[in-house]
């Protein structure tokens, strides 16, 4: 019986001009049913009618990483009929939209604003919490891009912009300078983010030139997307450090996601391998309630136990926050394992990596 690394060593094994050509990988990507059971063992008449509610696209490169059916890499990009059953989400959970000033601009707190500056993804992530907008008729425009621009302007108290999408990475490099050159020239503009996944899903769309070009544009920073250990591949490696040599710092924010990376020996992984390749873990984001994505969903507990695994037995480097986004726009805030098990006396009794127990001063 055919298997998936047979179905795929062909298109692993093709060595042409455009095999490190991001265009040419993403203008050749898995786009419908039909394409996808050419490699895959996919129930076709499940994913054609999961993908018409939400969009199917797996690039070739990520496509290659996919070992067996439903492992890390096929759960997070190939279409789940159970994406249809779900009752608990939203569209828009966390009201971006009611924080739209303009068009594509999300003004949530004081000091930043996140730029929806593309429409576009490498491979469309089953959980994304965009679903609504990922995949369908793009709503980026340079018209959108310029009243962005103008509201920022127009606001002294934004210090921060963070680029995200879809992927700000996929618009080609001459759109990427313009958007930094109107931004630099914002005198209250201190810092400047984009939020990627191309690094792990489309490592070949870092080049010398888009580097070139990022590095004109100083302090800017990069949060990547990864997932699972197995992303880290040789191409990832010679992305980031060509990144990391430019001088741009890079962070990841994961998503905690069931039978993709909620356990704890496979987020150790993760984290131990991005340190390696000079990307700082930044945040574990427990998955939004997106409407579409709740079979993604682990428990809080579920999240914690992993937090409280990594603690002690891993550098502080190499962990992260884990972060829930409150529904209704209330923003990002910080869980904690329960280290303090008790406050009596002006004293607090603290519990260990280890499970031991101590007392420390309030004051």
């Amino acid at each position: 019986m055919e298997t998936i690394k047979s179905r795929l060593i062909l298109l692993k094994g093709r060595k042409n001009k455009s095999s490190s050509d991001w265009r040419a990988i993403l203008s050749s990507s898995i786009v419908t049913a039909d394409q996808l059971k050419k490699y895959l063992s996919v129930n076709t008449e499940e994913v054609y009618k999961t993908a018409s509610t939400y969009p199917l696209q797996i690039n070739r490169y990520f496509l290659s990483l996919i070992k067996k059916k439903n492992d890390p890499m096929w759960k997070q990009v190939v279409p789940d009929i159970r994406e249809l059953s779900d009752s608990q989400g939203t569209d828009d959970p966390l009201m971006e939209e009611q924080f739209s000033p303009v068009l594509n601009l999300i003004h949530r707190y004081p000091d930043r604003v996140l730029f929806i500056v593309s429409n576009r993804c490498a491979v469309f992530c089953r959980f994304c919490t965009r679903k609504r907008l990922i995949g369908r008729r793009s709503t980026v425009s340079e018209d959108s891009i310029k009243r962005g621009v103008d509201y920022i302007s127009q606001n002294p108290a934004i210090k921060d912009v963070i680029l995200s999408g879809g992927d700000p990475l996929l618009l080609e490099d001459e759109v990427i300078y313009h958007i930094l050159v109107q931004l630099r020239a914002i005198p209250h503009i201190k810092t400047i983010r984009f939020h990627t996944r191309a690094v792990s899903t489309l490592p070949q769309r870092i080049t010398e030139r888009l580097v070139s070009i990022l590095k004109q544009f100083h302090p800017i920073y990069i949060n990547t997307h990864f997932n699972h250990p197995d992303e880290v591949t040789s191409e990832v490696i010679t992305a980031s450090t060509m990144l990391a040599e430019g001088g741009i710092p890079l962070g990841c924010q994961t998503v905690l996601l069931k039978g993709v990376n909620d356990n704890s020996n496979t987020m150790k992984r993760l984290m131990t391998k991005l340190l390696q390749i000079r990307i700082r873990p930044y945040y574990i984001h427990h998955p939004d309630i997106v409407k579409g994505t709740r079979h993604f969903r682990p428990s809080i507990n579920k999240g914690l136990a992993i937090m409280k695994s990594m603690r002690g037995h891993l550098s502080g480097m190499c962990i992260p926050q884990y972060m829930i986004d409150l529904p209704g726009g209330g923003g990002k805030v910080p869980l904690l394992p329960d280290y303090i098990k008790k406050i009596k006396d002006g004293r607090m009794k603290v519990e260990s990596f280890d499970g031991k127990y101590y007392e420390y001063p309030m004051d």
